[in-house]
Formats: C-alpha cells, structure tokens, sequence
C-alpha cells in the first residue's frame, strides 16, 4: 500500500500535539485537526482524529487521576454534554466550508484573546455552576465542531488559579467524557469504516508518545515561552483555513 507522505506527517503532528494536551498542556490540542486540515478535509480530519483522542484521554486520565476540581469537573461535564447535543442536532445544516472557517476563527479569536487580554493579580475567583454550564456549553459545542473545547474552558477555570496539576487534571477529565460523548453522533454523521479505524491504529503510538512527553514538559519547560509558541503556530494555520473557506465562498 502506498503512503501519502505528507497525509502521514501531518497526522502523527496532530496525533502528537494531542497527546501532549492531555499531558498537561491543553493549547496544544487546538492545533491537531487545523494541522492535518492542511491534508484533508476539516471533517474527515475531525471524524479521523476522536479515536486517537479518545485513548490519549485514557493515559492523561490515568496520569492525573489523583490531581483535578470535582466540582469543576461536574458542572463541566453536564454543559459540556449538552454542547456536545447542539453540536449533533446543527451538523447537518452547516457546510465544509463553514466548519472550516468556525476553525480557523476560534483558532484567531483564542490567541488574540491571550496576547492582549489583561493580566491582573485579582484572587481568585470560585467555581459557580451556572457560568460553569455556560462555557462547559460552549467548550461541548466547539469540541465537537473541531475538538477545540480549550477556549471555553480557559475563559471560565483560568480566573480560578487552580494548581497546574488540578488544571490539567480538571481539562483532562472532562474533555474525556465529552470526546466519549461524540462517539454516537459521529458515527451516525460519517460513519467509520475500517479503513478509518486502521488510519487511527497507526497513530495511537504517536498520540502516547505525547501524552507522556506533555506530563514531562509540563513540569520542565516555562510555561510561557512553550505556550508563545504553539500559539503562534495555531494563528498561522488558523489564518490560512480562514482564507481558504472564504476563497471557498462559505455556505450557510
């Protein structure tokens, strides 16, 4: 069988840069399906992308199982689930195109909203449940559009100052049960055949290569020199899915 080189290379990066989110830094998820949207299609690359999710999920739980916010993780959950169902029922009136852009946007929209929102020294803020629903919402929606539930979810637990052990630990426990929730309606939107599944199977190494390799970093490297980085990367990618959908001419 002949193998598409670049197809390959870009789906390891993204199978990688999953991992390593589920390893501690969250951000870095974000960047997997607009990286391998270079090669394929944004849906197929979605659709491709939740199993290697899904078992990165497995070790990042286990690597954080004693380090997270029950009650974050609750109201997270019960929004996110319900964004996770917004996300099923509209599927099928928004276009390629669109989804495409809805990527690229968020991507934008997030690192803007981190290179010039205001740093403050305001303590911190407790956990409320109706604002927890909201966002967990939110980050259910965009998660199931393009796996990118992170902006959501640093909008609302960022003010709380956790630990960044509780708040990788937090992000970890939830998007678990969300990318477990979009089992069924993935399947029932494009279902898997066995070629996907296999597609998958070749990248779970990579995808747990990173999980660990994010648990390491997120102890080593300074968190905002990495976190420059990715962002800059992401904003890159997102601004050529952006021209590519509009020169697409977006489908509402």
């Amino acid at each position: 069988m002949q193998i598409d080189t670049t197809y390959f290379f870009y789906a390891a990066l993204g199978s990688v840069l999953i991992g390593l989110s589920k390893g501690g830094l969250p951000s870095t998820g974000m960047l997997a399906v607009p990286v391998l949207s270079l090669a394929i299609s944004p849906i197929h690359a979605t659709t491709l992308l939740l199993p290697i999710y899904i078992i990165s999920d497995v070790v990042g739980v286990w690597l954080y199982r004693k380090n997270f916010s029950s009650f974050n993780v609750k109201v997270l959950i019960q929004g996110g689930l319900f964004g996770v169902f917004v996300g099923w029922l509209t599927a099928s009136v928004i276009s390629e195109e669109l989804v495409t852009f809805l990527i690229g946007l968020i991507g934008v929209l997030f690192c803007l909203n981190a290179w010039f929102r205001k740093v403050n020294d305001d303590p911190p803020k407790p956990p409320q449940t109706l604002p927890g629903i909201f966002w967990g919402s939110l980050a259910g929606f965009t998660s199931f559009i393009s796996h990118a539930g992170a902006p959501p979810f640093q909008v609302y637990v960022l003010p709380q100052k956790l630990s960044k052990a509780d708040f990788a630990g937090t992000a970890t426990l939830v998007f678990a049960a969300i990318n477990l929730a979009k089992i069924w309606p993935y399947q029932d939107l494009r279902p898997y055949q066995w070629g996907d599944l296999m597609e998958a199977a070749y990248l779970v190494p990579f995808a747990i290569a990173g999980t660990f390799a994010g648990a390491i970093l997120t102890k080593k490297i300074p968190d905002k020199l990495f976190f420059l980085w990715v962002q800059i990367g992401l904003f890159a990618i997102s601004l050529k899915l952006i021209w590519s959908s509009l020169g697409s001419r977006i489908i509402f």
